[in-house]
Parts: C-alpha cells; structure tokens; sequence
C-alpha cells in the first residue's frame, strides 16, 4: 500500500483530522462527503473532493491533493481541474479552496506566475515543517507517520507519541477507536513482516489489545484494510491491473472483491 491510499482513508473516513490540519477543527464533518469525481470531457479525476451536502452552500468545498514528489507541472493540472470541474458541476457554494498537503517544501514544484489569481484560494501544509512546532496537532503527527521513512526505531517512537496523544486529546470513543486504529494499521503498512509481538513492543499496545488490528493478526489486518482501500482506489479511476499493484496483491484478489 502506497502512501495515497492511506491518504485518502484519512479524507473519506476521518475527516476530522483534515480540517484539524486546515485550522477548522470545530467544522462539523458530518456536512460533508468525500469523493473523487471525474471530469468526463478530458478524462481527468479529481484525488479528493469534501463536498457539502445539501442544505449547505454557505460552507466552502475543499479540493485537495497529498503530493510526495516534485511535478512542475502540478499547479497547471491540479487547478485545470479544479476549474473543469466547477465548470462542469456548478456548485453553489460560495467558496472553495485547493488545500495542498506536501511531505516536504523541496517537493513542490514550480508555481506558474500566471496562476497568481489563485493565489487566496490556495492553502499549502508543509508536513515536515509543521511537525517541528511545539505541540504540533495529532492530524500533522499522524500525516507525518504516513510519509515517514520505512525506520523502525523512528516510526515506533512517533506512532507511540501519537498512541498516547490520540488517547488524550480525542475524547470520543468512536473517533478514537479508529484513530488508534488507522496509526496501527500505518506500521503494519510500513512493516509488513513484524510479528505480533514485536509489534506490541514497538507500539506499546498492552493497553490496546482489544483492538481490531490486534485481535486479527498482522497478516489478516493488513489484507482487511488494503481490501477496504480498493473500493476508493476504483473511484479514483485505477484499473484492477494498477490497484494490485499498489497495494501489492494479486489481481484475481482485486478482481473477486470488486465484483462484491
């Protein structure tokens, strides 16, 4: 499983952590719903869409879109569809914003100087920056775990770190169970071939045994979530040939339970 994937679990299924991220964490998320819609006239796909639901056109909608790697020609694209899209759609919403999430600074690319227009509309998070400001928030830590390097000693400390900040900061039970959840389900991502053991050492999960992750088994929970994860790859245009490959199965695995 690449880091997308992940990303987009984060946007479609804990949206709290994005609009932490964004500075709007009292926004209420249940307005909201998570999409990646085509813009059939030239074959593009939006990475990630927040929409509002009905009832709802005085909240502003969120393109956004997690980038890894340097694309001078990102700007140009990610806002042709963005104004493709509001072309072909016509929302009602007064405001939209194209939020950014960056790994590092050196991995933005060029900025078009005839793109300034959009310059208000754009919101742009350094991850590796932001997690160097004391007390930085659980959304920039747990983005951060995403994108860290495959080190053991690394990842087990700051997902530990998060273990312990989820548990203190998220006070709903529902929320922080599958926060819990998704850090553990990162490492196993990360290190597919720990034992359980060596997971609950590295983790510190004596406390966190009850866990769906835990009680599965390693093995068991990596292929639950990389099958939960083809659903949103399939709506994000990915062929079955592509989603196998990404999420390192096999592409009769991929195909059986995209007939389901």
């Amino acid at each position: 499983m690449t880091a997308d994937p992940l990303f987009y679990k984060i946007f479609k299924d804990i949206p709290e952590l994005f609009f932490e991220l964004i500075g709007e964490p009292h926004y209420d998320k249940s307005i909201y719903q998570y999409s990646a819609p085509e813009i059939k006239q030239q074959g593009f796909r939006l990475d990630g869409l927040l929409s509002t639901r009905s009832g709802y056109n005085f909240k502003p909608i969120y393109f956004i879109e997690a980038q890894a790697y340097k694309d001078n020609n990102f700007y140009k694209s990610f806002f042709g569809k963005i104004i493709l899209y509001l072309t072909q759609y016509e929302p009602t919403n007064e405001e939209w914003y194209a939020v950014v999430i960056y790994d590092k600074r050196s991995s933005e690319g060029k900025f078009p100087p005839y793109l300034k227009i959009f310059l208000p509309v754009l919101r742009r998070f350094y991850l590796d920056e932001l997690a160097k400001t004391p007390n930085h928030s659980l959304s920039v830590g747990i983005m951060r775990l995403v994108v860290e390097k495959k080190r053991q000693k690394q990842t087990g400390e700051l997902a530990r770190q998060l273990i312990n900040q989820t548990k203190s900061e998220v006070t709903n039970a529902a929320l922080q169970e599958k926060v819990l959840e998704f850090i553990q389900t990162v490492v196993i991502d990360k290190f597919p071939n720990l034992t359980l053991e060596e997971l609950e050492v590295m983790l510190d999960l004596e406390s966190l045994k009850k866990s769906k992750v835990y009680q599965e088994g390693i093995s068991e929970g990596v292929l639950k979530q990389k099958l939960e994860t083809i659903p949103i790859l399939i709506e994000l245009g990915l062929t079955t040939d592509q989603i196998a490959e990404r999420l390192k199965l096999d592409v009769e695995t991929v195909r059986e339970n995209v007939k389901k």
